[in-house]
């Protein structure tokens, strides 16, 4: 059975080490006929959540008019949810933060996705740096009932290419025609 597969790469930073990443996983995803949707959420026009609600009132749509509602409409039909994002200051990156904030209208209607996956890239040498953004993951798979399918972190990235034949990529692809 093909799965379907929502990825939201947070970097800023196009073809960068981050979009690499998920690059390699939407590879072997799609290689293993796997329906993938990736979103380059940095490119996006997506608001802050403002906390009001609306969306409990309007099963799962948004208030707000901006680019997030193709996210949150192609969450509804995910099996598999799936973030990249570099470390910035010990956490995921603004960019990604406002669109998984913006899956709370969701909440109300539930998710399929049964599945998550998180890739990650970092300028330090330890995995240690990314203990932020795991416990964030971690803590949105227990809340949506979500199996974690598997971490990536690469360490040590501070150039664009600098993944460049890097173990991390084909455990990627690996981990994209598994899940």
């Amino acid at each position: 059975m093909s799965k379907n597969i929502v990825v939201l790469s947070g970097s800023p930073r196009k073809n960068g080490n981050t979009d690499r990443l998920a690059a390699a996983f939407v590879e072997g995803a799609e290689s293993a006929d796997m329906k993938v949707t990736l979103f380059r959420v940095a490119d996006m026009n997506i608001a802050g959540c403002r906390g009001c609600n609306h969306c409990f009132e309007e099963k799962g749509v948004c208030v707000q008019k901006d680019d997030a509602q193709s996210i949150l409409d192609a969450l509804k039909d995910a099996d598999v949810f799936v973030l990249a994002s570099p470390i910035y200051f010990f956490s995921l990156s603004a960019q990604l933060r406002l669109a998984i904030d913006r899956t709370y209208a969701l909440i109300s209607v539930g998710s399929p996705a049964k599945k998550s996956a998180l890739l990650i890239t970092c300028g330090d040498n330890s995995e240690r740096s990314a203990d932020g953004a795991v416990a964030t993951y971690k803590g949105m798979c227990s809340h949506a009932g979500r199996d974690d399918a598997g971490i990536i972190i690469a360490t040590g990235l501070h150039e664009p290419d600098d993944i460049e034949g890097r173990p991390e990529l084909e455990r990627a692809r690996a981990l994209g025609r598994e899940i």
